[in-house]
């Protein structure tokens, strides 16, 4: 299978200068777990749930430098609320690993698996044209090959 046959072509977008609250907005209410981050035309990130998590969670480096700030684990639940106007650049996977529309769904599975990353866009004569995730592979092969 192709993942031209199993990929989503409308794609939640948003941009570099958007918040962390924006887009954590957007992620509950539309119910994904990422979207790409683009300038116009230009695909320049991916930001999911597990980049917006991590930064509730300490770094090593900042860690050692102020244990007791990540000790108190109800301060930590609070992090979301200063960073809460932090645009998601901060935050996001830049220059994101791309497929074709072309490309086998098995190498788009591949790269995921090897990159513990979710999603892929799907880039086409330099221009996004959709998304991939491993949920959409999965189910796909499972439909092949069991009827489900």
């Amino acid at each position: 299978m192709k993942i031209k046959e199993v990929m989503e072509t409308k794609v939640i977008t948003v941009s570099p200068e958007a918040t962390y609250q924006e887009v954590a907005r957007l992620l509950y209410e539309q119910n994904i777990s990422g979207a790409l981050v683009m300038i116009g035309d230009e695909l320049v990130g991916v930001i999911s749930e597990k980049d917006l998590y991590r930064v509730l969670y300490p770094y090593y480096k900042s860690y050692y430098e102020s244990p007791e700030s990540y000790t108190n684990l109800e301060m930590r639940e609070s992090k979301a609320k200063e960073i809460q106007d932090k645009p998601i650049a901060n935050f996001m996977t830049a220059s994101p690993i791309t497929v074709a529309p072309l490309d086998p769904i098995m190498k788009a599975g591949a790269l995921m698996l090897a990159r513990n990353i979710s999603r892929l866009p799907v880039v086409e004569n330099g221009k996004v044209v959709g998304i991939v995730t491993r949920k959409m592979i999965y189910r796909a092969i499972m439909k092949k090959n069991f009827g489900f």
